[in-house]
């Protein structure tokens, strides 16, 4: 950190807490902490922490499950822009998804700037990354989940789609959307009705619409006029 983040009693309590955990704490100037996060954003301070460490997709299924009794999971299928990931994760741990699901290969991981742009929800929000995002599907399938997917030509309006049981919600990369083998896995595919010139969302917010609709429908269901 720089002298002048030390001396800010906005830090104050967050230095302590991180004195308090064994962090060592290190004073440099701003040129050198440009060249330690080689010339990122970093606001005067950064840290050095351990690799992010993935669940298990066994283990994130059986937690979403032991959580909620309609749990939901994300599956991001080949997102590449970590800002795009990061947003994504913070969108969903904060309406109250259960965890994502990541391939390995052809899509971004949990870099430092995922973990940035997330805003510390990755503390408790998990993460399985798969070599096989399709049977990844069907494990899900097989564990009780429906498996909805966000495709903009999708028939079926998401405002009308009753979001009920456990629940897998997948999401399509930035520039092709669902690969084709992963909308073929899909019970159902849902698009988000737009009434404006631009033609489609950038990921985050339209997973971000797509999450809100389902815990809409959970918290503030429609009252029964009849």
């Amino acid at each position: 950190m720089v002298s002048q983040v030390k001396s800010d009693p906005r830090f104050y309590k967050l230095l302590q807490e991180a004195k308090a955990n064994g962090a060592i704490l290190d004073e440099v100037t701003y040129q050198r902490l440009d060249q330690l996060t080689q010339g990122a954003n970093h606001q005067g301070v950064a840290a050095q922490i351990s690799p992010y460490t993935y669940k298990d997709l066994s283990d994130l299924i059986e937690s979403a499950q032991a959580a909620s009794a309609q749990p939901v999971i994300l599956v991001a299928d080949g997102i590449h822009d970590p800002h795009n990931l990061g947003a994504i994760i913070r969108t969903a741990e904060a309406i109250g998804a259960q965890g994502l699901i990541i391939p390995q290969r052809r899509a971004v991981g949990i870099t430092s700037t995922v973990m940035k742009v997330a805003a510390g929800a990755l503390e408790t929000f998990p993460v399985a990354r798969v070599v096989n995002l399709s049977r990844a599907l069907e494990d899900l399938k097989a564990a009780g989940f429906w498996i909805y997917g966000t495709l903009a030509t999708a028939q079926q309006s998401l405002p009308t789609v009753a979001f009920n049981g456990a629940i897998a919600l997948v999401v399509g990369n930035e520039g092709e959307g669902l690969s084709h083998l992963i909308e073929q896995n899909c019970d159902v595919l849902v698009s988000i009705p737009l009434s404006g010139e631009t033609a489609s969302l950038n990921v985050s917010v339209a997973t971000g619409m797509a999450l809100y609709e389902i815990y809409r429908q959970r918290q503030f269901p429609a009252p029964n006029l009849s």
